[in-house]
């Protein structure tokens, strides 16, 4: 199904938002990695591709990337990105303890930061998962 232009006006909206969130203040690889994690455990295989291209030409290696999904194994991730795929990893799966993370975050990203952070997270979760729910295949 073509659901882009099945209903182009909340799909637009969508994908205006998530063009805003992208020209935001904070740090476009850090919304790529957060987005690359998001399609990695909702399973989504066209958004991990073009995640991890994107993440390549913002300049992240490729063996970093091969890393992501055993990040907390791993050293080649600095305290940014582990806080950054912490809060994927638990607005995704909405479990944990949000607030201590929260608090965490909140030594480390402006209040803007934080939101822009949490609003990309909770629609690529709602992107991939449209994607997937109505059959589109990478």
């Amino acid at each position: 199904m073509d659901y882009k232009s099945v209903s182009k006006d909340v799909i637009g909206h969508l994908y205006k938002a998530h063009h805003s969130i992208r020209t935001a203040e904070i740090d476009e690889t850090l919304v790529a990695l957060a987005e690359l994690r998001v399609a990695q455990l909702v399973g989504c295989a066209y958004c991990c591709a073009y995640h991890a291209g994107e993440l390549r030409q913002l300049g992240l290696d490729q063996a970093t990337i091969d890393k992501i999904p055993g990040w907390r194994h791993s050293s080649a991730f600095d305290a940014k990105q582990l806080l950054v795929l912490e809060w994927t990893e638990a607005l995704t799966a909405v479990s944990g303890d949000l607030e201590e993370l929260r608090i965490k975050l909140a030594d480390v990203f402006t209040e803007k930061e934080l939101v822009d952070l949490t609003a990309s997270i909770s629609l690529m979760n709602a992107l991939t998962r449209l994607r997937i729910a109505l059959g589109e295949k990478a």
